[in-house]
Order: structure tokens, then C-alpha cells, then sequence
């Protein structure tokens, strides 16, 4: 339960992101960016202070200190990029600046194909928060949660202003973006009740999450964001978002 709802908060951060479009103009292209790198930085933070590490310490608490504990964080991290990068393969899906991805699929309107692609992107962060909590409870998955929320309501934003973009409304951007934060409580779900059913799966666990991150951090977030010529302001919300959740993890872990 704790995985699910720190999940679910962490979720509906990206409608509390996607509600300024209702009241105000859009935020510049260079503005989002920056707020996109700094995503970007948590999730990097996140993956190698509250996944990669805690993965190696559980495995040498098995294993003892040597290769073996670094080769299950490394096959764990290189099995979540696979899965993550298998699912962009195989699900038909739709970006909106380097257009649709995976399988043909004419017959799906283009805002499902859209939805499909949060999901995938999405899924990998509430299964982070999940293992968190299932692997270290309240003090584990907490730094997770808020790392995650706080770096959901920039990408919220995002998603809200590309679909005002492509002609929506602006109250069903915002409903659109909120919906696809909604797949973090399964990812959560999962994550947790893998972890706590068994122990041995742990160091996995948290390896493969940070897996899944790191490649839509590099796949996704960091192209998008030097796509447009801001890669400084991007940069500069990267460090600032790495430095926040490490201050995050250290200070509530």
C-alpha cells in the first residue's frame, strides 16, 4: 500500500503541473526545457543514490563485497533498458517532435498513440517509488516519491502545452496530461509487491528500475531538450535537479 500511494502521489503531480495552462499563457520553449532538465536530474539522482547503491549494498549483504554484487546491479540496470527499450519497439506510439515509433498502427487516433508513450515512459517511475518502498519502507521510498513527484509536474506541463499545440482545448490538455500519471500506481504496485514477496529479487529490483530511468532519460528527456537550441537552460536545470534530489535522499534516507 505504501509503494501504491507514494506512487499515486507522485502520479498526480503531473496534473498539479498541467494546471497553470488553464490560467495563464503557455511558459516558453526555453523555460519547459529547463524545467525538463531539471526532471531529467532527479531521475538521474534517483537512479544511482536511491536504486544503484541501495542495489549493491543488498547484494553484498548475500554476497559479500567483490564482482559479484556489481555484475547483479550492472545485468539489472542493462535489463531495464532492454525491457523500456523492447516496449518502445514493440508498442505503437507517437512523440511530438520526432513522430511515431514502434509497430504501424493506423487504425489508433493520434492522442492514444500519444498516451501509449507516456505510459512507457511513465510506468518505469512508479515501479521506482514501488521498489523503494518494498525494499527500504517509509524511509526508502519517501525521498523516491517526492524526487519523482517534483520532477512529474514539469513533464505535466510539458504535455499539456504540447497538446494545446496540436489544437486541444485547454481543460482537456490538462485532463489528457493528469491521465497519463496514472500509470505510476500500477508501476508502484508491481514494484513493491515484487520486492516483498521476495527478498532475494530485491538488488534486482532496484537495479532494473534505475535501468528503466536511465534510458528514457537518455532516449527521451535530454534530446528533447537540446532539440531547440536551450541546452545551457537545460543543462542548468539538470544540476539543479540532481543537486535537489540528492539533498533529498541524503537528508530523509
Amino acid at each position: 500500500m505504501l509503494g501504491f500511494t507514494g506512487a499515486l502521489a507522485a502520479g498526480l503531480m503531473t496534473s498539479v503541473g498541467a494546471v497553470p495552462v488553464l490560467f495563464g499563457r503557455a511558459p516558453s520553449r526555453a523555460t519547459r526545457d529547463m524545467f525538463l532538465g531539471f526532471a531529467a536530474g532527479v531521475m538521474l539522482a534517483a537512479s544511482f543514490f536511491s536504486l544503484i547503491i541501495p542495489a549493491i549494498d543488498a547484494a553484498a549483504k548475500t554476497f559479500g563485497d567483490g564482482a559479484i554484487p556489481a555484475g547483479i546491479a550492472c545485468l539489472g540496470i542493462l535489463s531495464g533498458m532492454i525491457a523500456v527499450h523492447l516496449m518502445n519497439e514493440l508498442l505503437p506510439h507517437e512523440h511530438f517532435t520526432s513522430g511515431r515509433e514502434g509497430p504501424e498502427a493506423a487504425s489508433l487516433r493520434r492522442v492514444w498513440l500519444f498516451v501509449i508513450a507516456i505510459t512507457i515512459h511513465n510506468f518505469p517511475e512508479g515501479l521506482a517509488v514501488g521498489v523503494g518502498f518494498g525494499a527500504h519502507g517509509f524511509e526508502g521510498g519517501l525521498p523516491l516519491a517526492i524526487g519523482i513527484g517534483l520532477q512529474n509536474a514539469p513533464e505535466g506541463l510539458a504535455v499539456a502545452v504540447a497538446l494545446l499545440g496540436e489544437g486541444y482545448s485547454r481543460l482537456r490538455a490538462v485532463a489528457i496530461a493528469a491521465l497519463t500519471g496514472m500509470i505510476e500506481p500500477l508501476g508502484g504496485l508491481v514494484g513493491a509487491g515484487i520486492i516483498s514477496v521476495s527478498a532475494p529479487l530485491l538488488p534486482w529490483g532496484l537495479s532494473f528500475a534505475a535501468g528503466a530511468m536511465l534510458y528514457v532519460i537518455s532516449h527521451e528527456i535530454i534530446p528533447e531538450t537540446h532539440r531547440s537550441g536551450h541546452q545551457n537552460k537545460a543543462t542548468l536545470g539538470l544540476a539543479v535537479g540532481l543537486v535537489v534530489m540528492l539533498f533529498l535522499d541524503v537528508w530523509l534516507a
